[in-house]
C-alpha cells in the first residue's frame, strides 16, 4: 500500500492523467482538422487511402501483452514521426495555398504543436521511470519521393486519419499505465515483465 502512495506513483498518475487529457484534446482537434482538410482539398471523406509510407499504424497485435515501457516507446516513436509528417504537410500547404487558406494552415500548425507537446510529455514519463529516452535518429519518416499534388492530398488524409487513431490508442495506453500493477505494486507498474 505504501508503494501506491509513493511520490513517483502519484507523479506517474498525474502525468498519465494530463497525457490522457492532451491526447483527447488532440484527437478532437485532429477530427476537426480532418473535416476542414477534406473540404479544402476537395477530397471525398470516405476515400480509401492505402497505408502511407512513413506513417506509423496505431493497430497493434496483442496490445494487452505489451509492457508499459513498450507502450511508451511505441507512442514516442509514432508521435516523433507524426511531428515530422505534419511539419512537411504544413510546408506543402504553404507552398500550395500560400496565405489563401490561412485557417487550415493555423489548424495544422496547432495540431503540430500539440503533437510536439505530447512527445515531450512521453519523454517525461520515460524519464520518470528511469528509462533512457531514445534519440531521434531514424524515428522520422524518410524524405518522401516527390509526389503529385493529388498524392500529397491523399497522404495528408492518411496522416490525419492515422493520427486520430493514435490519439485513441494513446488514451488507452496511458489509462493502462496509470493502473497499478496488481502483482508488483504501483512503484514498478511500468517495469518490464517476463
Amino acid at each position: 500500500m505504501a508503494a501506491a502512495d509513493s511520490p513517483s506513483a502519484a507523479l506517474r498518475r498525474d502525468l498519465c492523467s494530463r497525457g490522457i487529457r492532451l491526447a483527447g484534446k488532440m484527437r478532437a482537434d485532429v477530427v476537426d482538422l480532418l473535416d476542414a482538410y477534406v473540404e479544402q482539398q476537395g477530397l471525398d471523406a470516405s476515400a480509401s487511402v492505402a497505408a502511407v509510407e512513413g506513417v506509423p499504424l496505431a493497430a497493434v497485435e496483442r496490445w494487452d501483452e505489451q509492457t508499459g515501457t513498450q507502450r511508451l516507446l511505441e507512442n514516442l516513436v509514432a508521435y516523433r514521426a507524426f511531428r515530422a509528417l505534419l511539419a512537411q504537410m504544413l510546408e506543402e500547404q504553404r507552398e500550395q495555398l500560400g496565405e489563401a487558406e490561412a485557417g487550415l494552415g493555423r489548424a495544422l500548425a496547432a495540431v503540430l504543436l500539440q503533437v510536439s507537446a505530447f512527445v515531450y510529455h512521453l519523454e517525461e514519463l520515460l524519464r520518470l521511470e528511469s528509462r533512457g529516452v531514445p534519440g531521434e535518429e531514424g524515428d522520422g519518416p524518410p524524405p518522401p519521393p516527390r509526389l503529385s499534388l493529388f498524392e500529397q492530398k491523399l497522404r495528408g488524409l492518411g496522416v490525419l486519419r492515422e493520427l486520430a487513431q493514435w490519439a485513441v490508442r494513446s488514451v488507452r495506453d496511458l489509462r493502462q499505465l496509470a493502473k497499478p500493477s496488481p502483482a508488483t505494486g504501483a512503484a514498478t507498474g511500468l517495469a518490464e515483465s517476463p
